[in-house]
């Protein structure tokens, strides 16, 4: 009795190990994390679950005549992709490193960059062939001032949020990333509920340094990037909700990114409110929404997605990024790495040896067609696994179990 009682009790964790193992063995990547990924309830009903009642319509259908099978959905994902003075080719190179004709492309040069800059961008957007093929690259054309210790990167995220929103709703998830990052992988398979914020509420130097000071960012007003400016009072930390903080660079679901926009709770307006006042807010907004909303606190995953090399404590921007660092970026079988410097030989390193990309073409994948590859776009839903499907697998069950069992999960 005591060893049936045991196997039971330890069926359902094999089961959703199963599960996990199943999405990323089904993986694939192209380019842009494009994947081919089962929807949650379909892998479910593989397992039995118990008797159906009789009356069920799926109880009539005789066995003799079964459904045809529906292949698994495949992810779609929509990008931010954003720089400043200087990051124009940076930015383009990312753009065609991630990009995929399944997704959709905000980029968005700030207002700091030179206007000569901006429309070089908007022209090769416009007249890249692919591009205006398929119409999922954007450029928002009215640039925004963004200063990353100030609210304005948050502003200019949720600006492009809601552009994504409205052009096209049909995508899964949307990631944010500068110029300075980059793909370390072709593709993933993920839950479509899952949304991947780093996060703690522990803040440590962060509760004396951000939380309780507060600053006026001069680029809500001023159309030149200035520092921020701090008061001399201190303000007490909040008692109607509780403060996280983690990383800027995030990985989120569709449906928490509706609720942010088009909000049928007031927290996400109330907390854009009170971080307009806060040093740094991109590495506490997210976070804090999403812990204190009980329906999506269950769906964090306590990762960015990013392999970031930082001081202790962190310093304003982390460490540069070279090729004395590839070793450690692909043992972290993340999909992203930051900070790399404009055409950094790390840069061609992977290019070359991880995303197999040659001649500032777009990262190859099953849907590239064309004499020239990837010049034409043959079958978009053809997928195959790149190389950093593996590594990634390795990090994504061990983050989802995590996930699923609360553990590391907004505390």
């Amino acid at each position: 009795m005591m060893l049936m009682i045991m196997e039971k009790k330890w069926i359902f964790p094999f089961v959703i190990t199963s599960i996990v193992c199943i999405f990323f063995l089904v993986s694939s990547l192209n380019m842009g994390l494009v994947s081919s990924v089962h929807n949650i309830n379909s892998i479910f009903s593989i397992f039995p679950m118990g008797q159906r009642k009789p009356g069920y319509v799926e109880s009539k259908i005789e066995s003799g005549s079964p459904l045809p099978p529906s292949g698994p959905p495949i992810p779609r994902f929509a990008y931010l992709i954003s720089g400043s003075k200087g990051d124009l080719e940076k930015l383009w190179r990312v753009l065609h490193a991630l990009y995929h004709p399944r997704n959709q492309y905000v980029v968005h040069l700030d207002l700091e960059s030179p206007a000569e800059e901006r429309l070089t961008l908007a022209s090769r957007t416009k007249n890249n062939t692919m591009f205006s093929k398929m119409g999922n690259v954007y450029m928002i054309t009215k640039a925004n001032m963004v200063t990353y210790r100030g609210p304005t990167m948050v502003a200019n995220t949720l600006h492009a949020c809601a552009i994504l929103l409205k052009r096209n709703k049909d995508w899964d998830w949307f990631i944010n990333l500068s110029a300075s990052d980059y793909p370390l992988v072709t593709q993933d398979a993920l839950n479509r509920d899952l949304n991947f914020i780093e996060h703690t509420s522990e803040l440590g130097w962060k509760l004396d340094k951000r939380a309780m000071p507060l600053i006026i960012d001069p680029g809500l007003y001023l159309s030149t990037k200035t520092e921020v400016v701090w008061a001399s009072q201190k303000r007490k930390l909040p008692t109607a909700f509780k403060l996280f903080t983690g990383s800027a660079w995030t990985v989120l679901s569709r449906p928490f990114i509706e609720f942010i926009i088009m909000g049928w709770d007031n927290l996400p307006r109330t907390l854009l409110m009170y971080y307009t006042n806060f040093i740094s807010s991109p590495e506490g907004y997210f976070q804090t929404v999403v812990c204190n909303v009980p329906k999506f606190a269950k769906t964090v995953v306590n990762h960015d997605m990013h392999f970031i090399k930082w001081d202790n404590p962190p310093k304003q921007h982390p460490h540069i990024l070279s090729l004395n660092e590839l070793g450690k970026m692909i043992m972290s079988n993340a999909a992203f790495a930051r900070k790399f410097n404009q055409d950094d030989p790390v840069l061609d390193k992977i290019d070359a040896d991880l995303l197999g990309r040659v001649n500032v073409s777009f990262t190859p994948g099953a849907w590239c067609s064309g004499k020239l590859k990837c010049s034409e776009v043959g079958d978009i839903n053809k997928i195959k696994p790149g190389p950093g499907a593996r590594r990634l697998r390795y990090l994504l069950d061990r983050l989802a179990m995590k996930a699923y069992l609360g553990q590391d999960q907004c505390r």
